[in-house]
């Protein structure tokens, strides 16, 4: 009992410290950092505390094919994903970058459809209907928005890219990351992720003169840093272990939750008649796709039932038998 309730605690916390990030990481970006140096100091500072992470738990030994591996996978799981997302969410609401984040879901059963061969059920399929659904009434939302604390298009399309991006990351890589622990994941992917983003981000980074830079938004970035991506990632890691990934999907819906509740009390953003519409069908739509059979279930059952089917034969044929 210790062990679950350590679990629903990491899984919570995970949710509340990203549910947070969305409208912390918008201030900071509002306030003087850009996205592209906001995802630079994520991923180079997240590489450093995985690494520096050896000090405390065993390493695992990584041939050079996988290592390569890992520089694919970041590209998709790490690299496209935080750059979309965080530059995505300096022009969107972090309201919209939140219920958008949610989604990723949807994008991984349809990728899953089309690379693991993974079945459609009508369930899967209405969820999509809403999901999908939810995330064109936001994008409209954000096309006639006249304020930035509403939602802007670009910004809702390059999360909605993040998500895929993410998706893509699992259903390529599904193998690699069974393999390793999460440190080892993270310590590879990072390091890559920094090798990639880091070129680009440096002449913005020697060019901005951050003295300029308030000590409350210094403190905005290292959390988005260390708890935004190192502790969270930990924590979500503690949930997975001992939690069903049905009651996993069901802790996502506290991030929007949070994000919306901070961000209107903040008066960064502001939560309108049709983003509760869309939150609503995104919800469902994402529950479904949660709730819903994958192969490996319908294969058990399949198992199951033949296992059952041979029994109830062999006990019609001894009761036949009796007679």
């Amino acid at each position: 009992m210790n062990a679950i309730l350590k679990a629903h605690l990491s899984m919570l916390g995970a949710e509340v410290i990203w549910g947070l990030m969305s409208p912390i990481g918008k201030d900071a970006m509002t306030n003087g950092i850009s996205g592209l140096e906001m995802v630079a100091f994520r991923v180079s500072g997240a590489a450093m505390l995985f690494w520096i992470s050896l000090l405390f738990v065993k390493y695992e030994r990584v041939p050079i094919k996988d290592i390569f591996l890992f520089a694919a996978a970041a590209l998709f799981g790490v690299t496209c994903n935080q750059c979309l997302f965080t530059i995505g969410l300096s022009y969107t609401s972090p309201i919209n970058a939140s219920v958008i984040t949610t989604s990723m879901p949807i994008f991984a059963m349809i990728l899953a459809f089309f690379i693991l061969r993974e079945p459609i059920t009508w369930k899967k399929a209405g969820g999509v209907i809403m999901g999908c659904t939810g995330a064109v009434i936001l994008i409209l939302t954000s096309m006639n928005a006249i304020d930035a604390k509403v939602g802007d298009v670009r910004g809702d399309l390059m999360v909605l890219g993040a998500q895929l991006s993410f998706a893509l990351y699992l259903s390529l890589f599904n193998r690699l990351i069974k393999r390793y622990s999460v440190f080892t994941i993270n310590r590879w992917m990072f390091l890559w992720a920094s090798l990639y983003v880091l070129p680009f981000a440096m002449d913005d980074l020697l060019a901005h003169d951050f003295a300029l830079i308030s000590s409350k938004t210094w403190m905005e970035t290292f959390y988005i840093v260390f708890f935004g991506t190192f502790v969270s990632y930990l924590l979500m890691m503690l949930g997975q272990h001992c939690l069903r990934p049905t009651i996993v999907g069901v802790y996502n819906y506290v991030q929007p939750i949070v994000a919306v509740l901070v961000s209107v009390f903040t008066g960064i953003a502001v939560f309108t008649l049709y983003q509760g519409s869309a939150v609503i069908l995104v919800f469902i739509g994402v529950w479904l796709v949660i709730k819903s059979k994958s192969r490996k279930d319908m294969e058990i059952e399949t198992s199951v039932c033949e296992k059952e089917k041979k029994s109830l034969t062999l006990q019609d044929l001894s009761n036949h038998n009796k007679k």
